[in-house]
């Protein structure tokens, strides 16, 4: 199996990650011109939590930067350790669906016991990744 195969995922993460910002700041500007909010009164987290209603794309792009971290270094885990295979690659992909689930669910009709159990699931997923990667480590 090509090793460069393990970076696809990654690549599909970083585009998701963009894709919400996009979406974030596509928000945040209207609802700003909207409501006439100037931007120095949303210049801290407190202030925007205040003045700005629509957050559930803010929150998603943070959650992208929560789990996920522990994702990208096992992409580079499997990749410098040559553990590459098809259960890797396969639980990897898992996740990215997983946490593109969850980004459609949390940016747009919000349910959050929907939300939570295709969170719930991205973990699992990722902690079986995790598990097959020190498997690998601990077995060599």
């Amino acid at each position: 199996m090509n090793v460069q195969s393990i970076l696809l995922p990654g690549l599909a993460m970083v585009a998701l990650t963009f894709v919400v910002m996009t979406v974030m700041y596509r928000r945040r500007v209207a609802q700003m011109r909207r409501e006439r909010i100037r931007p120095q009164a949303v210049a801290t987290s407190t202030q925007a939590a205040a003045k700005l209603t629509d957050c559930s794309a803010a929150d998603n792009f943070r959650n992208l930067f929560e789990l996920p971290v522990l994702f990208y270094f096992a992409l580079v885990v499997a990749a410098l350790t040559a553990q590459v295979t098809p259960m890797v690659l396969g639980l990897a992909w898992a996740f990215v669906a997983l946490r593109i689930a969850h980004s459609v669910i949390q940016c747009g009709y919000n349910t959050v016991m929907h939300r939570f159990w295709v969170f719930l699931l991205g973990a699992v997923v990722l902690l079986l990744l995790w598990l097959r990667l020190a498997w690998g480590l601990l077995a060599a």
